[in-house]
């Protein structure tokens, strides 16, 4: 009898590490990684019948091939000697697919001459990063704590790569950004150097939100200005969308939002393809004095007319009972009071009605005191992701419904510098960057955390890791912490068009089975995606689906 048992859990672990179906997803994968010693932070696509995808151990770096039927081919060490660097030090930021191209790109301070190069190397068939690297960007900086990070985004259409470099020159009030735009073979389709003047206040906030394309290859970006006025005691506070068309020669034009007695906490853009430049976010209220209460009050949407630059609506709609209710607990709802400010912008979606859906998540980051001497120090880093706040606006900008995904995550991990997550960010001026996370600190447990969303026919998916005992339940009071990864269940939470939940939970936990990274994922269409998931030695590719 206990032979059967063994077998029968030997054959039930097997078929949960090779394929798992929780109700509307379906989950198979490939071959075990045999050489599972890097972890896979970056899935960058398909090319040339491969999978691509950039791994780490410790301060290495490796590129991983994989079959189209996702198991595993050859794993390709990045030796920085052979890239014929002499003395710089490289930071790799990326690794992307352009048509069948596949390039990895790092970046290199030069503290002489004060710039910060940004380089791009081609990737072989066969996965191995070749030696002849082109120079894309050298953005001139003011010193290392101030040289500002670079940021991409993959085209609609995957053929070109606008990167953003920002940075901040303090002594002379402005911020300089430098936008480029490249095709397939590393070609300079657009660049723009743009030197933003400011007065410098007390109080003053100056950030790049955000920055995209649509599919015409027509470029935006977003710029929220905040400062108080002393003198007539208000909250200045304003939001300017610098577009760049295709058929204007991208000469630059500037739409200037004026925001009365609110302050913007983030924003998120999402230009469409009629036309329509989305933004969206939080917003907090102002006091009396015109100082802005820094507590999240609720939510807003804006569309804007690019074709004739201009505003068509900005909609700012307050929290109601029952979210808050889900956010703070009755007590404080009762009281109206406001919301905590630790939410990022995770995704903006478009509707097939022409609204959008926005996601917001709970991300506080604890950096706790280093441990050892020097160069051998090491900080303790806690992530915590809880709750998202799910809003469906209307066309018209106003809010059809709100919904919260109930859960409460958290990773901790040691490393031995964090400063490249704060590297866009200080008193005056941050550039957003919403729920994504730099190379630096992936591989080794954020990525376990958040949700993965999935929108079609209607209807929004979001899948997530959970705690067993949280099955079923969708009331933040009643949600445990989930800290150990490693013995979590995979939970699905959907929400209809007229917004009605429905939670979906792995039916239970078994202890071989393989735990999903939300935030590594690659996709192939709009139900279908490449991920990643490991336990401990085990690791694999998969292909998750969406079956409606």
């Amino acid at each position: 009898m206990k032979k059967l048992l063994l077998v029968l859990l030997f054959i039930t672990a097997h078929a949960i590490s090779t394929a798992q179906k929780i109700g509307p997803v379906s989950i198979t994968y490939g071959k075990e990684i045999t050489d599972d010693k890097q972890k896979i932070v970056r899935i960058a696509g398909e090319a040339n019948g491969k999978i691509y995808t950039l791994a780490i151990k410790g301060k290495k770096n490796y590129i991983k091939t994989f079959t189209k039927d996702l198991n595993p081919l050859k794993t390709n060490y990045i030796d920085k000697k052979k890239l014929k660097l002499g003395k710089k030090k490289i930071n790799f930021e990326d690794i992307f697919v352009l048509n069948d191209r596949v390039y990895v790109f790092g970046s290199i301070f030069d503290s002489k001459a004060k710039k910060l190069d940004l380089y791009a190397f081609p990737v072989s068939e066969d996965g191995v990063m070749q030696n002849n690297k082109k120079l894309i960007s050298s953005a001139k900086v003011t010193k290392s704590s101030e040289r500002g990070a670079y940021f991409f985004k993959q085209s609609p259409n995957n053929d070109k790569l606008l990167i953003l470099h920002g940075t901040l020159f303090k002594k002379q009030d402005l911020i300089k950004y430098e936008l480029r735009l490249i095709d397939d073979n590393l070609n300079e389709v657009m660049k723009r150097i743009e030197k933003v003047p400011f007065k410098d206040r007390r109080g003053l906030r100056f950030r790049i939100t955000d920055f995209d394309m649509d599919y015409k290859e027509n470029i935006f970006l977003v710029i929220n200005e905040s400062y108080r006025d002393r003198k007539k005691k208000q909250n200045i506070e304003k939001l300017y969308l610098h577009s760049y068309k295709k058929n204007n020669d991208y000469k630059k034009e500037v739409l200037e939002v004026d925001v009365k007695n609110k302050a913007i906490m983030n924003c998120e853009m999402l230009p469409t393809s009629k036309g329509i430049v989305h933004l969206a976010g939080l917003y907090s209220g102002v006091s009396k004095r015109g100082r802005a209460k820094w507590r999240l009050k609720g939510t807003y949407s804006a569309s804007i007319d690019i074709n004739a630059n201009k505003l068509n609506k900005i909609v700012f709609t307050p929290f109601d009972y029952k979210t808050k209710v889900q956010l703070i607990g009755k007590r404080r709802a009762g009281k109206d009071k406001d919301v905590n400010p630790f939410y990022v912008t995770h995704s903006l979606i478009e509707k097939e009605d022409g609204g959008i859906i926005l996601m917001s998540e709970f991300q506080y980051v604890q950096e706790g005191n280093s441990a050892g001497i020097g160069p051998l120090s090491a900080s303790s880093i806690v992530f915590n992701n809880n709750e998202v706040i799910v809003t469906s606006f209307n066309p018209d900008g106003t809010v059809k419904w709100t919904g919260v995904v109930p859960k409460k995550q958290r990773a901790a991990y040691s490393v031995v510098s964090f400063n490249v997550f704060f590297a866009t960010a200080n008193a005056n001026f941050a550039i957003g960057v919403g729920i994504s996370l730099p190379l630096g600190v992936l591989g080794k447990g954020p990525e376990y955390l958040s949700v993965l969303p999935i929108y079609n026919n209607k209807k929004l998916t979001l899948i997530y890791n959970d705690h067993i005992k949280n099955k079923g339940i969708t009331d933040m009071d009643k949600i445990k912490r989930m800290s150990n990864f490693n013995k979590s269940i995979i939970s699905i939470l959907t929400f209809d068009e007229n917004g009605k939940v429905n939670r979906i939970d792995q039916k239970k936990y078994v202890k071989e089975q393989l735990i999903l990274r939300p935030r590594v994922f690659y996709r192939r269409t709009p139900v279908d995606y490449i991920i990643y998931a490991s336990k401990r030695k085990s690791d694999k590719l998969g292909e998750l689906i969406l079956n409606e």
